[in-house]
């Protein structure tokens, strides 16, 4: 029997075999749908966790940095070292307490210790700062540390990783880089034509506005406000940005920025006198103050006094003592020290055993109103003195390198109400030769410069830098005191004594040169008459003599840093200004104040020079998770 399978049949198998294909490929296509939206969903979760993660981690390094930089400026690099040895900053991370936000992360060191952060000196810089510093560099020595965090999240169902890893320098930039820098309000009121090509920082207000020329050729920034306010008994009526007559020019850019952070500096700032103080009784030479003290940092101090109870002993008391640095610890720290001790010190003793001073000079400063009892120091009979005195060579032999690179001068002798224990510096053309290494001279007293400073070498030939802003023949050097007095060459101890005239050829001055960082003090302005102003940046050096047709060459950096203790008479009006004179006591010269461009050089840093502690983001990166020596682009 056959049996015939119709087309109808062999059409409905065909259909149903079509469907089990479609079925099959639906399937197929539906389940590489569902996976590739799994993928999706775990990708997804991925980048969720890594965004999450990563932004945990750069809030525990930020965390770091803050208290990094809060212990740098507050206690320099060895609050930070020693920080670092005792691990805080490690458990430093974003806490519950803080935010129960945090809880929901495990933070770890990326060496697998759980809530800690990694936080190391990778490395020491020295050089030019990011472009934000432009102009400003950080001295050798300042460290790079590195600080990195790894989080995931402690519910990760993914274990993906965030990271970050910030390089943090702490820059300490000698403050010479400023061409000026006042720790308070910074006036240009009234100054003579002045072109300023370093950088200005006033920690406080700036004040402008003259009618010969001011110009800045590099950055201005303060803290406060940049105004020209009346002044000196004169008006201006001049602010930023308006025409007027006043002729101020800023040329960088931006010309000037106000309102911005006071730059903090590695000493007290409100009572950063005791930098040129001598040390109270029981403080220790290596306690944090007391490192800081020129007194402590110099490799010779010395100290005149007389006996308090007797304002007419004649023959005071000398004491010199040599120290040197042991195992990297200031001079000051030196247990054994040279001591040359001289009572009874008559001119004739001193003759004999220290050449180079005198305590028999007086003169009148007829700005303060007193009499200058000098303690005078005749740098190139100090020179002589330092490479040929046993006692000195023993302590500090040159064969070996140990060169005094700082001088340390007390004047404490009892003076009357009307007397100014003073130091004066004179034969200064030469500095006391020490491999060009540089010399400093510090004292707590208002310091007198007779004639001029560090304008040749031993190898450069007479004043080979005199007259002229070439500082190529000349030692890095500073000038640390109370307040600065210039005399010119011409001066005599007479014309302290002589009524002030301009027509008497007697007070004229002559040209002088002045090659090194001054840093000193200043009496704030009281008010806006002629006779409470400051004097302003330009009287900071202050004259005594008719400068007429003179030029005062001062190639600088200037730093204000304190009040004036001992020299306090406030600044008054001289001759040749309005309104009318009160008292003149000088004529002003030609000023030549030029920024010394040396000290753009980390190596002609000034001995004894403080610093500014600025901490910068040096680089940021993000790391592998468990690698901390990856290298970050730097700014």
């Amino acid at each position: 029997m056959k049996i015939q399978l119709s087309s109808t049949s062999r059409r409905a198998g065909f259909a149903l075999i079509m469907v089990l294909i479609m079925v099959a490929i639906s399937l197929v296509i539906l389940a590489g749908a569902m996976n590739r939206s799994q993928t999706v969903a775990i990708l997804n979760s991925h980048n969720v966790d890594l965004s999450v993660c990563s932004t945990a981690a750069e809030a525990a390094v930020e965390k770091v940095y803050a208290r990094i930089a809060y212990d740098f400026q507050s206690y320099g690099v060895a609050g930070v070292s020693n920080n670092i040895n005792a691990g805080i900053y490690l458990s430093n991370i974003p806490k519950t307490s803080e935010d129960p936000y945090w809880g929901g992360f495990i933070f770890t060191d990326s060496q697998g210790n759980s809530g800690q952060t990694y936080v190391q000196q990778v490395a020491t810089y020295s050089g030019p700062l990011p472009s934000a510093y432009e102009g400003l560099y950080a001295a050798p020595g300042s460290p790079i540390y590195r600080i990195v965090s790894n989080v995931v999240r402690s519910n990760s169902t993914t274990g993906v990783t965030g990271t970050a890893q910030e390089d943090v320098l702490l820059a300490m930039v000698p403050l010479n880089t400023w061409a000026i820098f006042y720790n308070g309000l910074l006036e240009f009121s009234q100054c003579a034509t002045m072109v300023v090509n370093g950088r200005v920082q006033a920690n406080g207000a700036i004040e402008v506005g003259t009618s010969a020329s001011l110009t800045f050729n590099s950055g201005v920034s303060c803290t406060h406000t940049l105004s020209a306010p009346l002044v000196d008994g004169l008006s201006s009526g001049w602010t930023p940005g308006s025409s007027s007559t006043w002729n101020t020019t800023f040329n960088a850019t931006p010309g000037y920025t106000t309102n911005v952070a006071s730059v903090t500096v590695s000493l007290n700032m409100t009572n950063s006198h005791f930098l040129i103080d001598v040390p109270p009784a029981g403080e220790t030479a290596g306690s944090t103050t007391g490192m800081q003290r020129l007194f402590n940092q110099a490799q010779m101090v010395l100290i005149v006094t007389n006996d308090l109870s007797n304002t007419a002993t004649s023959n005071p008391t000398v004491y010199l003592k040599v120290q040197t640095s042991i195992n990297g610890a200031v001079p000051g720290a030196d247990s054994l020290p040279t001591i040359l001790s001289y009572t009874n010190a008559t001119p004739g003793l001193l003759r004999s055993n220290l050449p180079f001073l005198s305590l028999t000079n007086y003169t009148y400063d007829q700005r303060e109103y007193k009499t200058n009892m000098f303690t005078q120091i005749d740098m190139g009979a100090l020179a002589n003195f330092i490479s040929t005195n046993v006692a000195v060579q023993t302590k500090l032999p040159s064969v070996n390198g140990q060169y005094p690179t700082i001088l340390y001068v007390a004047d404490r002798r009892n003076a009357t109400a009307k007397q100014l224990p003073s130091v004066r510096l004179m034969d200064a053309a030469q500095l006391p030769a020490n491999n060009n290494i540089g010399f400093t001279v510090a004292t707590m007293n208002p310091l007198y410069v007779w004639g001029n400073y560090n304008v040749q070498t031993a190898s450069s030939g007479a004043s080979a830098s005199a007259g002229s802003t070439n500082t190529s023949a000349t030692v890095p050097s500073a000038l640390m005191s109370d307040s600065l007095t210039i005399l010119s060459p011409n001066w005599t101890d007479n014309q302290g004594y002589t009524t002030y005239s301009s027509s008497d050829t007697t007070l004229d001055a002559s040209t002088m040169t002045i090659n090194a960082a001054i840093i000193t003090g200043t009496i704030p302005s009281s008010g806006t008459s002629a006779t409470n102003f400051s004097g302003g940046v330009h009287n900071l050096p202050r004259l005594l003599e008719d400068w007429s047709g003179q030029t005062l060459w001062l190639n600088t950096s200037i730093l204000r840093l304190w009040d004036s203790n001992m020299a306090t008479n406030q600044f008054r009006n001289p001759a040749g200004f309005s309104p009318t004179p009160i008292n003149p006591y000088y004529n002003p010269p030609t000023r030549k104040y030029s920024f010394d461009l040396n000290f753009l050089n980390p190596a002609k840093v000034p001995p004894g020079m403080p610093v500014a502690l600025v901490p910068i983001r040096f680089g940021w990166g993000v790391p592998p998770p468990g690698v901390v020596t990856y290298t970050p682009p730097h700014n």
